[in-house]
């Protein structure tokens, strides 16, 4: 084995603490003890030569980025947020990782519709996690409950039903799930060369979960490659076909309404709330008028966000599970479908870019319009984040 991988591996000890009988600390010296540990018996990670996180090539044209200046991307923190991505010792009962949920061949999506917790199922379906880096917003999960990224990552980690360290309901909390990291032999070693001491805390988790997943990124789509030969998004692509051509004006102009809400002229005006070339949702959006719930009475209505339109399907245009917060639409035609008749019963947070002069949208696209859009879509699919070991499951099997 490397010398240096010895050396640098071998820093870490265990702490040992001597008490008195009737619990008062003694003055004595601290007994450790130097426990070597050979990573490589647990990651594939070569640890002398880590893959590159920190400093990916983004294309010029990507101008949103919601890295923060405490947390800027580490080969190393992310490295550690990647193991502790695929750990299922972040589950109480060591059987569910974010991975589980967060699938590569998926986008880092679920192809199930809900996903499998450690007490039953999601209320909501899981959302791909490609390009998080580049939202326009801040805010996470589909009802914006978490306010920055960080903060979102840990909260499966402390729900009941998906990970089980709630500390309610019976469940252990979240100090036990330190207290087991701790007494994982590779763990102090990761915190140390990630943040340079071995402590473990849930902000340091945050933080380095936060890296990984900020790291997962795609353009090496169709769409890429054609951006890159002109000078604007509205100018024709090169390399599209015609109806994919169509399809791209269709997602940028916007419609015009006439009084009742029907489109007449323009474009859909999916641009509205999906830009270029992120295509993240705009923050500032509401409901969308998807509001059902999975397997459920009832309607829910606080759905205000969504991940960003890219990889939504794979090369092989097989999608990366349904779409919509509850799964409702297995194919990209049905998402079409939904927003060119929309539905605004019963929803008093519909987006007022769905309710034009305050009438239901009904963009009236015909066939063509609708494969176009089908098509344009599509062209926002890589292959690189299906692939890159860099993401993958870094433990040996």
């Amino acid at each position: 084995m490397n010398f240096k991988i010895i050396l640098q591996i071998s820093l870490l000890y265990f702490m040992m603490f001597s008490c008195s009988s009737n619990n008062t600390t003694t003055n004595e010296p601290e007994d450790t003890t130097l426990i070597p540990v050979d990573l490589s018996s647990y990651f594939s990670v070569d640890f002398n030569a880590l893959p590159n996180y920190a400093n990916q090539d983004i294309p010029n044209y990507i101008t949103k980025d919601n890295t923060p200046a405490s947390n800027p991307i580490t080969d190393q923190g992310a490295t550690l947020g990647r193991i502790l991505f695929y750990d299922t010792n972040l589950s109480s009962d060591n059987t569910v990782a974010c991975a589980s949920c967060h699938v590569q061949n998926e986008a880092f999506g679920d192809a199930n519709t809900a996903s499998t917790g450690i007490n039953g199922s999601t209320a909501r379906h899981s959302m791909r996690l490609v390009n998080n880096r580049f939202a326009n917003g801040n805010a996470f999960f589909w009802d914006k409950r978490a306010a920055t990224l960080e903060i979102q990552t840990t909260q499966p980690i402390q729900d009941h039903i998906e990970m089980g360290f709630s500390g309610e309901n019976g469940d252990l909390s979240f100090d036990d799930l330190i207290v087991k990291l701790e007494n994982i032999p590779y763990y102090p070693v990761l915190f140390s060369n990630a943040f340079g001491t071995e402590t473990i805390t849930e902000d340091r988790i945050q933080q380095v979960l936060a890296q990984f997943v900020r790291s997962i990124q795609s353009f090496d789509s169709k769409y890429d490659e054609g951006r890159m030969l002109v000078a604007n998004n509205n100018q024709p692509f090169p390399n599209f076909s015609a109806l994919e051509n169509l399809g791209k004006n269709l997602f940028t102009q916007p419609p015009v309404f006439n009084n009742t809400g029907m489109r007449i002229n323009g474009g859909v005006g999916c641009a509205g709330c999906h830009q270029a070339p992120e295509f993240d949702v705009d923050p500032n959006s509401l409901n969308n008028g998807v509001i059902g719930t999975i397997g459920q009475l009832g309607t829910d209505l606080t759905n205000t966000r969504a991940p960003s339109l890219r990889d939504l399907v794979k090369q092989n245009g097989t999608t990366n599970g349904g779409f919509m917060h509850n799964g409702a639409f297995e194919e990209l035609i049905g998402v079409v479908n939904h927003y060119n008749e929309i539905d605004a019963t019963g929803n008093n947070n519909l987006d007022p870019r769905l309710r034009p002069g305050g009438n239901a949208q009904q963009l009236n696209m015909t066939l063509d319009e609708k494969n176009a859009l089908v098509a344009f879509m599509e062209t926002l699919t890589g292959e690189d984040i299906y692939t890159n070991p860099k993401w993958s499951n870094p433990f040996i099997d």
